[in-house]
């Protein structure tokens, strides 16, 4: 007995589970070997790649939340691998970039919001209730701690570890951990540069950066030129320069000490 309702127009790849009570809109691409839980909601201009796994009460590329929206084309575009955990939504973009974009390899932890125009890398793990607003972009294997708020427009640097309950309101450049109220810089996420592979000399190299950006008390243009001078030919002075030179909305805060009653 079907249980599910499928679109004929969908475009199903082969060995698709699909399971009960699940709806699938037409203008839907699915991947081979993808599996739709139960109760999952995939609305028109879902692209879903292969391997993925999405679990009940997912909704996939419902309309924007945004006001302005006004009912153009725009698409979800979710890659190969991914596991979409319970009541993860991720709306369709909006005239703005025309689509929503998921890399592959992803893991979004129970209730992530993925708003209209984001764009994630590969390799990430949101944990529960992470929320992305809209116009984000994420690097490769950042992990956002449960509950982060993400404001509109912020940029994530890749290989960033964000805390638990943390609200984004300004740009993480790559490399660092952050955490604290106002966002702030945490110090360099060695371990899970060292799980990645990042020799000594690299990690090292990423810590005197952010000594010069965060610990020295010099301008960001100041600590830029230091960079330029003692990094400028490293594959990482480059990733963090150019971080740099295209932040939306202003780097997060250096560290601070914070005083407790």
């Amino acid at each position: 007995m079907i249980l599910y309702d499928l679109n004929p127009n969908a475009k199903i790849g082969k060995d698709v589970t699909i399971s009960n009570f699940t709806t699938i809109s037409d203008d839907v691409v699915i991947g081979d070997g993808t599996w739709i839980g139960p109760n999952v909601t995939i609305f028109p201009g879902a692209r879903i790649g292969k391997n993925c796994k999405i679990f009940p009460g997912s909704v996939i590329s419902a309309i924007p939340q945004d006001l302005k929206f006004a009912g153009e084309y725009s698409t979800v575009e979710i890659g190969d691998n991914n596991v979409i955990r319970e009541c993860c939504t991720i709306n369709r973009g909006t005239a703005a970039s025309g689509k929503t974009v998921i890399g592959n390899n992803n893991l979004l932890m129970a209730y992530v919001h993925v708003a209209h125009d984001c764009v994630v890398g590969d390799n990430c793990v949101f944990a529960n209730n992470a929320t992305l607003a809209g116009h984000i972009v994420v690097g490769d294997y950042v992990i956002l701690g449960g509950k982060t708020a993400c404001l509109q427009f912020i940029h994530i640097g890749s290989h960033v570890i964000t805390a638990g309950g943390s609200l984004v309101d300004k740009d993480i450049p790559p490399f660092v951990k952050a955490a604290r109220y106002p966002i702030s810089f945490a110090g360099i996420n060695s371990l899970g540069l060292q799980r990645r592979g990042f020799s000594s000399e690299t990690i090292n190299n990423i810590k005197d950066i952010y000594r010069y950006i965060f610990q020295k008390g010099l301008s960001i243009s100041h600590a830029v030129e230091e960079i330029k001078e003692r990094y400028g030919n490293t594959d990482e002075g480059k990733q963090v320069l150019g971080f740099i030179g295209n932040a939306n909305t202003g780097l997060m805060k250096g560290y601070t000490f914070m005083k407790r009653d």
